[in-house]
């Protein structure tokens, strides 16, 4: 019998990862992609995608985890259009279109965070467990999480990142980069905003730098509101800012402080070391989780 052959994508603000597989151990070919125009960067994909057909066979379905906001309703005219997102030119930008037109196979779509947190609750940092949240903090913030072996959407899918924070005292003078809300959580700790107030990433920065106990104490509102609204067995904090390591320990010193001993965490066999964590499959995440979109969009 011939194994099913899946495509993921794994769509990005700065880049698309592509990839083909029979697996989630079973790669055959991938690839990265800078995020230009739409046009261009989807035309790129379907590339990848046509080359790989002529080397390994016909793909069985596909699986899309994109940033968002996107329209995630199978029954809206607007499924797998982008809406209003802060990615310049990328707004009503339908993802699913060119490839369902030139493939003809199943397609699945959520959110990057969304399939992040699939995969990490399979095969990453939460295995064993029942629910889980990741969040991304990269060119922008995005959270999602799986409860009850499904990711969440309702109206929107969840946008973490948009939410309101307590300013830090030694932080109350810088307008934020969020085009829509200026100081919410994305425009005061992603990337960009990172290098706008201090001029230059967090890992280019001395770890005594007062940025990470900033944006540490930021991102750990997010953690204690993530642990008090879904009461999930695990945060996982992934992306390109949590890379620097000095980070995540002011993360989880935040949420520890806000919650102060109100949850019994311990009780379900977690530290808050282990509670908030990184990512068990590190960068690949996402792409995973697109993976395994595909996989049940075939019905595996």
């Amino acid at each position: 019998m011939v194994k099913p052959l899946y495509g993921a994508i794994e769509a990005g603000g700065t880049k698309f990862r592509c990839a083909v597989a029979y697996g989630i151990d079973a790669l055959c070919a991938e690839t990265r992609i800078p995020t230009a125009a739409p046009a261009e960067t989807l035309a790129q994909v379907l590339a990848f995608f046509a080359e790989a057909e002529k080397a390994h066979g016909r793909v069985a379905s596909l699986g899309i985890a994109s940033f968002g906001p996107l329209d995630l309703d199978r029954a809206s005219p607007g499924w797998g259009h982008l809406l209003r997102t802060p990615k310049a030119g990328w707004a009503g930008t339908d993802l699913v279109a060119p490839l369902r037109t030139r493939f003809a196979c199943p397609i699945a779509l959520d959110t990057d965070v969304n399939a992040a947190a699939l995969a990490e609750l399979r095969h990453g940092a939460g295995r064993g467990l029942q629910s889980l949240a990741y969040v991304t903090v990269g060119t922008g913030i995005g959270g999602g999480a799986v409860v009850n072996s499904a990711t969440l959407a309702g109206t929107l899918h969840p946008e973490m990142g948009h939410l309101r924070v307590v300013r830090d005292p030694r932080d109350t003078t810088f307008p934020g980069t969020c085009p829509f809300h200026g100081d919410c959580l994305e425009g005061l700790a992603c990337g960009p905003a990172i290098e706008s107030r201090w001029g230059a990433p967090l890992d280019k920065l001395p770890a005594s730098h007062e940025a990470f106990a900033i944006v540490g104490g930021y991102l750990g509102q997010l953690a204690a509101s993530i642990a008090l609204l879904l009461a999930v067995d695990r945060i996982v904090f992934g992306g390109g800012v949590m890379t620097s390591a000095s980070l995540l320990p002011h993360v989880r010193k935040s949420a520890s402080a806000l919650l102060n001993g109100y949850l019994p965490v311990e009780r379900l066999g977690a530290s808050m070391a282990e509670y908030i964590s990184s990512p068990g499959l590190g960068e690949r995440s996402g792409l995973a989780g697109a993976l395994l979109l595909a996989m049940a969009a075939s019905g595996r």
